[in-house]
This record gives C-alpha cells, structure tokens and sequence, in this order.
C-alpha cells in the first residue's frame, strides 16, 4: 500500500514542481510590474512598504484633491450650460427661424435683419 502511494506522489511531482514554479513566477512578474509602474507594495498584513508617503507628498495630494474639486465643480457648471444651450438648439422656436431664414435664402431675398 505504500510503494503505490509512493508511486502516485511521484507521478504527481512534476505536476506539483509545475504549478510552484508558475505560482513564483507569476508573483514575482506581478511584483516588478508593481514597481515598475510606481504602484505600492503591501506587505504581509497589507500596510505599503514601498513607496513611502512623505510630508511633502502629503500636501501635494492635498492640493491636488483641491484642484480636482475645483475642476469638478467646473465640469458641474459647463454642464449645465451645455443642457441649456441643448434645449434653445432643440427648441421648435429655433428650429422655425432656421427654416424662415432658409426660405429668405432660397427666394433671394436678402433683407438686413
């Protein structure tokens, strides 16, 4: 009984060696791009080792969160201003002055408004 255990396990080996060495490998791969592209790394318990934030880097995200408050309320505001701009477009008043004035045109006449 133990010779075909032994045998099962040493069928299994390269399959077992396989995954390991893919598992590392895969982790490692991920490690670097991380690095690579200035993402954190979490340790064991999930706190950053690297790269550690600093007084400096503190207020910079500080003013940046400020500024794309900013920009945000900005976008709130040209928004707004697009839908108004939408709904004169879009109204069946403009439409008819547009269709008035391609009538003018058609028949030549040329009148100052």
């Amino acid at each position: 009984m133990a010779i075909e255990n032994l045998a099962q396990i040493t069928n299994l080996a390269p399959l077992i060696a396989t995954v390991t060495v893919a598992g590392v490998t895969g982790w490692v791969f991920t490690t670097w791009l991380r690095v690579r592209h200035g993402y954190p790394l979490d340790g064991a318990w999930g706190q950053a080792v690297y790269p550690k934030t600093t007084s400096a880097e503190l207020e910079r995200i500080k003013l940046l969160s400020q500024e794309n408050a900013q920009l945000r309320a900005e976008l709130g505001s040209v928004k707004d201003r697009l839908a108004n701009v939408e709904r004169i477009v879009t109204d069946s008043g403009f439409g008819l002055t547009q269709q008035i004035e391609a009538l003018r045109l058609e028949n030549g006449d040329r009148r100052p408004q």
